[in-house]
């Protein structure tokens, strides 16, 4: 009995010992767990809202790079334009070889045919048949140039069938030529798109104060935009002052004025261009007020290529579809030599251009959502300037 009393006694402080462990553990899990949520909470703290100033640089960033998009969305679309011609050409020829072939099939199958009939009858028997040798021999030698037209008919539809096989082949090739770039054209759509999405976004997480901060900001910069376009407006009137002066100088020597064309620069040229230029800006000035649209050419709204294209062509002046190739066009000049009709172009990736129109200010196509518009030329970091013609 007392060792029974013992073996009862022991399994009682073993029940014991056993679960007291166990709450120990929980609680102190539970109180580990809080402490690591409470250092995650203090280790990842939220990221500090961007500035106004941020702000407006990075959706002039995204303005900027969507404008480069929208130049290599230009590019693709005037390569996929140009395909889908040769390709709708090498399909109109495929036709016509085709045609050609069963035109040469058909001719064979003429020619077979009466050597058929012809070799149903043996020599003998047809000379027996004849009406007489005479019209024997003259069947034999038709039936020899029979053999002989259709010897070429072969060669015909032999060749036929080949340029016909070239033609196809041109064709798949053609159509994977316009299948890529009809890829790379909504890929580009697709990146500009995302651009300007990105643009509207950060500009529609603003609140009014903020917006208002940032419609300041671009108050100051246009300001500081338009005091440099007065500066260099004072510049041209100077010289013009000065050309002037010296054409009534030598009016007496030489019984009249030279034409060195309107503008401000040094770089004055004579009265064909000075013609053309206004042409040119009668028709941009006329599209002021249509809204901005990427890969437009007008009539109803342009991009900023598009917008330079439409006006110099009313000059008789074909230029390139994008930027990068527009600002190939004709000769350099620097921006003190700036006249009336010349293109300007903008950042270090060329990809915006508007037309001066004298007085440091040009007509542009400036972004999304704004319209063609008089701006100066300093709003915009330059690249450097072209006189197309």
């Amino acid at each position: 009995m007392p060792t029974l009393a013992s073996h009862r006694k022991s399994r009682s402080r073993t029940g014991v010992r056993a679960n007291t462990p166990a709450v120990g553990f929980t609680t102190a899990a539970l109180a580990s767990v809080t402490l690591l949520s409470t250092q995650s909470a203090t280790a990842a703290p939220a990221e500090p809202k961007p500035s106004i100033e941020e702000v407006q640089k990075k959706v002039d960033d995204l303005y900027r790079q969507a404008g480069t998009a929208t130049q290599q969305y230009n590019k693709a679309k005037e390569a996929t334009d140009t395909q889908r011609k040769s390709v709708d050409r090498v399909l109109d020829d495929v036709a016509k070889s085709a045609e050609k072939v069963n035109e040469a099939r058909r001719s064979l199958g003429t020619y077979a045919a009466a050597q058929y009939r012809a070799g149903a009858v043996g020599p003998t028997a047809a000379l027996m048949f004849a009406d007489s040798p005479e019209s024997y021999f003259e069947q034999t030698q038709l039936m020899d140039r029979l053999t002989d037209r259709q010897q070429e008919a072969v060669e015909d539809f032999q060749k036929e069938q080949r340029s016909a096989a070239k033609q196809r082949v041109k064709a798949t090739k053609s159509l994977e030529t316009l299948t890529e770039s009809q890829t790379s054209l909504k890929a580009g759509k697709q990146k500009v798109q995302n651009k300007l999405a990105a643009a509207r976004s950060l500009l529609s997480d603003l609140t009014a104060e903020e917006k208002a901060r940032l419609a300041a900001l671009e108050r100051k910069k246009e300001e500081e935009a338009r005091r440099k376009a007065e500066a260099k407006a004072k510049e041209e009137a100077a010289e013009r002052k000065r050309q002037e002066e010296a054409r009534q100088e030598e009016a007496p020597a030489t019984g009249g004025g030279t034409d060195t064309g309107s503008g401000g620069g040094s770089g004055a040229t004579d009265g064909t261009y000075a013609a053309k230029a206004e042409k040119v800006l009668a028709f941009a000035r006329a599209q002021i007020g249509k809204p901005y649209v990427w890969g437009a050419t007008g009539p109803s709204s342009y991009d900023c290529s598009g917008l330079t294209g439409a006006a110099w062509k009313e000059a008789g002046v074909q230029l390139p579809r994008t930027t990068w190739d527009q600002v190939k066009v004709g000769k350099r000049v620097a921006t003190a030599d700036l006249l009336p009709g010349d293109l300007v172009f903008f950042y270090d990736d060329i990809s915006h251009v508007g037309i001066y129109k004298g007085d440091g200010k040009m007509i542009h196509a400036p972004k999304p959502g704004a319209n063609v518009r008089e701006e100066s030329i300093y709003y915009m970091p330059i690249y450097g300037s072209v006189r197309p013609a």
